[in-house]
């Protein structure tokens, strides 16, 4: 009676461990965050991309430099004949003048301008697109601690089942005391992987927070669980392409591209002098002697000039080789990182499709076998037929495949997450 009634609480267990595979955890924390959530916050809060969106303010300053005119000069000019033994003789000139840009070179600053804050939205778009994927991994790693912490507790609680049995059995003098110590072996081994898998936890939740960019004292509980199903309907031909099309670091690369562009087309205008324009009003104070009479004359005249460097030597030559060496540079890196990201397509995709298999295999062949052996073993241990051995080794093949389960399906998540970043979409429905 007593052996069926261990048999009966231990194929009760065996469906709920089945279930914990798929079941999301519970937390007694009182704040809990979906995954959506925590993608939020770290968006928001995460410190390097805090300090990257910062930089924003360096490219508004750069674009209205590139707008401004230059300050005009004011001269002034004074002299005197008392020197020269001319007092009476004197002259003023008060002056101002100009520089005006010729071939448009304010209107192709103010365009380099723009480029640049196009390739920093791009920039800060692209540094958004890692972090997500990094945190929804750090998400998942969590996630996966968290089940592991619950399959240990189960199987904690079947070892600590299993030693009450054993311990009835030794007294009604049934089994050998070797078998209860069997149990408890196993039972403190049970309880020392726990205590690794909380370590782990500790250790993802840290990273996991670091991330999110949250205070030491913030430690919020998650809510989340791993996709049962995958629908993936795109074929990998219509994967690359979206990598070639979402991707902000391809974009911020045709960016930059396209201020190579307009830096060329600056360095050449840069080559034509600019066109300074001076209006100055002057006096000038002469003395004449007629006869022993001093008489003075006063004559005003406006003066207009017009100066421009003549470019024989420097036609600015020099930058306009460094623009399109710096555009060739940036085509050279724009077509590797699209092959990159094709790689990164490709790769992930093969991860997506090999994962599904395993799991396949996990769901179809081994988890229902593995728990009708399970079952099978407990029958045959309460009838007598096997000893305690079989017990323990069927039972931790069960709990040590089951943690492979976990695994394959962890594995499947993390290569969407993955794929999900390579092509900068969500493939799944957005995010859970």
């Amino acid at each position: 009676m007593r052996i069926t009634v261990f048999a009966r609480g231990a194929l009760i267990l065996v469906p709920g461990i089945v279930c914990v595979l798929s079941s999301t955890p519970v937390l007694a924390e009182s704040q809990k965050l979906t995954l959506a959530q925590v993608v939020n916050v770290s968006l928001k809060n995460n410190g390097e991309l805090v300090s990257f969106r910062e930089e924003k303010g360096i490219r508004d300053a750069g674009k209205v430099r590139a707008g401004l005119l230059p300050n005009p000069t004011l001269d002034f000019e004074a002299g005197t004949g008392a020197l020269t033994g001319s007092p009476a003789e004197n002259n003023l000139a008060l002056g101002v003048s100009q520089d005006f840009f010729l071939a448009g070179k304010r209107e192709k600053r103010l365009s380099n301008a723009e480029r640049e804050l196009e390739m920093y939205r791009w920039q800060l778009a692209d540094r958004e697109r890692v972090l997500r994927g990094e945190v929804k991994s750090a998400f998942y790693d969590v996630v996966l601690a968290e089940q592991r912490i619950t399959l240990s507790d189960r199987a904690i609680v079947l070892n600590r089942q299993l030693l009450d049995v054993t311990k009835e059995r030794l007294a009604a003098g049934d089994i050998p005391e070797l078998e209860m110590n069997l149990v408890k072996v196993e039972l403190a081994r049970g309880e020392g992987a726990k205590i690794d898998v909380e370590k782990t936890l500790n250790q993802n939740q840290a990273k996991l927070w670091t991330l999110m960019g949250l205070a030491l004292e913030e430690s919020p509980s998650i809510i989340g669980a791993f996709e049962t199903e995958i629908a993936m309907s795109k074929k990998l031909i219509d994967l690359k392409k979206l990598a070639h099309d979402k991707r902000p670091d391809l974009k911020a690369l045709e960016a930059e591209k396209g201020r190579g562009e307009s830096d060329i087309t600056l360095a050449q205008a840069e080559g034509i002098p600019n066109l300074t324009v001076g209006l100055a009003l002057r006096r000038d104070t002469t003395a004449m002697e007629i006869g022993g009479i001093e008489g003075k004359d006063t004559a005003y005249t406006i003066g207009l000039k017009l100066s421009m460097p003549i470019p024989v030597f420097d036609r600015n030559q020099a930058n306009v080789q460094e623009a399109k060496a710096k555009k060739n540079s940036t085509e050279s890196r724009l077509t590797a990182a699209i092959r990159t990201a094709e790689r990164e397509v490709e790769t992930a995709y093969a991860s997506l499709l090999n994962a599904e298999k395993v799991l396949s295999l996990y769901k179809s062949n081994i988890i229902p076998q593995l728990d009708e052996n399970l079952k099978l073993t407990q029958e045959a241990y309460r009838l007598g037929e096997v000893g305690i051995l079989s017990v323990i080794q069927e039972q931790k093949k069960f709990f040590e495949v089951s943690d492979g389960y976990l695994t394959a399906i962890y594995d499947r998540q993390a290569t969407l997450v993955r794929l999900e970043s390579a092509v900068a979409t969500e493939l799944s429905g957005g995010v859970k």
